[in-house]
Formats: structure tokens, C-alpha cells, sequence
């Protein structure tokens, strides 16, 4: 005869694991909300992108969504990639995202490691001034330093929108690397030091080639960031187009007075995107777990 269990013997049995059905049917929700959040954002960049193949006379007299109504061009994108100064504007983009994402990894990498596995006096003031930099309003700060800019004779100059873009993106840049520097697991940093390593090796040999999420997400971060920036742009380079970037090379397509080629924006605005979505996704496996570093430990 099979014997029965008392109660706290049946209560102390652990319930039987949910089914592979069981967890589908949980996941349907999240799923369903997820696919509604991306169709929503989908709806205006679809809306983008019929509007840059479609000319200005049809786009304000049917709208992008009857689109099958008109005609399909790429005159947009002919005009926009023909019109004057937008290669040279292309390249200004490069030269002045790249050194400058280039310098906000390098320093704020080193900062970073500093504020985090470095005992020095301050330490924690210095950490506390550069977590508060990133309430700080970018507004703010413009006057003063083109101020400074024009008495420098760095205004119109890459060296100086570089100095700039470092400036304004290195409290992020070390918030995000100190947090994942702070999260490594403290016995490789004794081991090195057993081995007689020193800061700067322990930095180059040990820090660093783990720490290649991180620096992803941060390269990506802030080279969206000045990729897309125009407001900086025209402050301190202003509308020379030997140095203007894209951005302002793309709002100039459209007469302030007359508002005549507001069409070519749709074309400009996905030529724009190309470079910063070709870095995104060759560096997306890096971006979520350079977001999570240090959170789980």
C-alpha cells in the first residue's frame, strides 16, 4: 500500500517545472508589446523613407501612405548627393567624429581606471564632480567657452570642435567605464600585482582587453552623438563649407525664406544615417553588454 503524505511532507514538494508550452504562453504578452512598441516607432521611418523616392508635388497632395498613387523616384537622393559641397561635408563629418570619439575613449578609458582601481586624495570628490557634469545643460556652457574659443583662435578649426566634443562627452564616457572598471573581479588585479606588474600594464594588459563592451558602447554612444550634432557644429565651426560637418550641410537644403527643397530632406536625412547605422551594427553584439557592465556584480 502506497503510503500518504502528511502535510508538511506535500508542502514541502517542489512544484513541477512549468512546461515549454507554459513559458510560451507567459512570453506572448511581452512579445506582443514589443512588437507593438517597434511598430509604432517603425510607422515614422517608413513614412521617411516612401516620402525620399516620392517627389514634393506628390507628397503634399496624396501623403506618403498612398504612395501607389504616384510615382517612385531617386531624384531625391540625385539631387541631394549632386548638390554642391555635400561630399566635402561628408568627409568633414569623419574627420571631426572619428578623432573625436577617438580621444573620448582613450581619455575617458584612463580616467576611468583611475577613478575606479587608483587610490589618490579626491578621489571621490573628482568622481561625485563628473557624475554631476552630466546634469549640467549643454546651453549653458556655450557662451563662455566660444568666449574662450575667440581669444584662443581655435573657433572654425577641427582642433577645436575635437576639444569641444571631448569636453562635453567625457563625464558619460567615464560614468559608463568607471562602473564597469569598478565591477572586474579584484583578485586579477592582485594576481598582477603579485606579478610585479604595474599600474600602467596592469591598465594596458589587463583592463583593457576585457573591457571591449564597454569601450563599444561608449564609441557608439558618443559617435551618434556627434555624428548628429548641429547645434555645436554651428556655434563653433559656423557655415564655412570647408569645415561644416553633414548636419549643416543638410540644413541648408532648405530655403529659410521660401522653405523651397524640404523634399531633399528626407533623402539627406537617410544619407546621413548610413555611416552611423553601418557602426551600430557592426558593433551591436558589443552594445547591450557594454550597457549591463557592472550592473550584475
Amino acid at each position: 500500500m502506497t503510503q500518504l503524505l502528511t502535510r508538511p511532507e506535500a508542502a514541502a514538494r517542489p512544484a513541477p517545472a512549468p512546461t515549454r508550452r507554459a513559458r510560451r504562453r507567459r512570453r506572448v504578452p511581452t512579445h506582443l508589446t514589443l512588437l507593438l512598441v517597434c511598430g509604432l516607432w517603425t510607422v515614422p521611418v517608413l513614412g521617411l523613407l516612401v516620402s525620399s523616392f516620392r517627389p514634393a508635388y506628390d507628397i503634399s497632395t496624396t501623403g506618403w501612405w498612398r504612395a501607389g498613387e504616384g510615382t517612385l523616384t531617386t531624384g531625391n537622393y540625385r539631387d541631394v548627393l549632386a548638390t554642391g559641397g555635400f561630399g566635402t561635408a561628408l568627409v568633414n563629418s569623419l574627420l571631426i567624429t572619428v578623432p573625436a570619439v577617438a580621444a573620448m575613449v582613450v581619455v575617458g578609458s584612463v580616467a576611468a581606471f583611475a577613478l575606479a582601481r587608483m587610490s589618490f586624495a579626491g578621489r571621490r570628490a573628482v568622481t561625485v564632480a563628473m557624475i554631476a557634469l552630466l546634469a549640467l545643460p549643454l546651453q549653458m556652457t556655450l557662451v563662455p567657452v566660444l568666449r574662450l574659443y575667440n581669444a584662443a583662435g581655435l573657433t572654425g578649426t577641427f582642433a577645436g570642435i575635437w576639444l569641444v566634443h571631448l569636453g562635453f562627452g567625457l563625464p558619460f564616457a567615464v560614468y559608463l567605464l568607471r562602473t564597469f572598471f569598478a565591477g572586474l573581479p579584484e583578485e586579477m588585479f592582485e594576481a598582477a600585482a603579485l606579478d610585479g606588474a604595474s599600474t600602467l600594464t596592469t591598465f594596458l594588459r589587463l583592463a583593457v582587453p576585457v573591457s571591449g563592451p564597454a569601450l563599444a558602447s561608449v564609441a557608439i554612444f558618443q559617435f551618434i552623438w556627434v555624428w548628429n550634432d548641429l547645434l555645436i557644429a554651428l556655434i563653433f565651426l559656423g557655415g564655412d563649407p570647408g569645415v561644416a560637418p553633414l548636419t549643416v550641410a543638410v540644413s541648408n537644403l532648405v530655403s529659410a525664406s521660401t522653405g523651397q527643397g524640404w523634399h531633399l530632406l528626407t533623402a539627406a536625412a537617410f544619407v546621413a544615417m548610413a555611416v552611423p547605422m553601418v557602426i551600430f551594427f557592426a558593433l551591436q553584439r558589443y552594445f547591450v553588454r557594454g550597457l549591463l557592465a557592472g550592473s550584475g556584480k
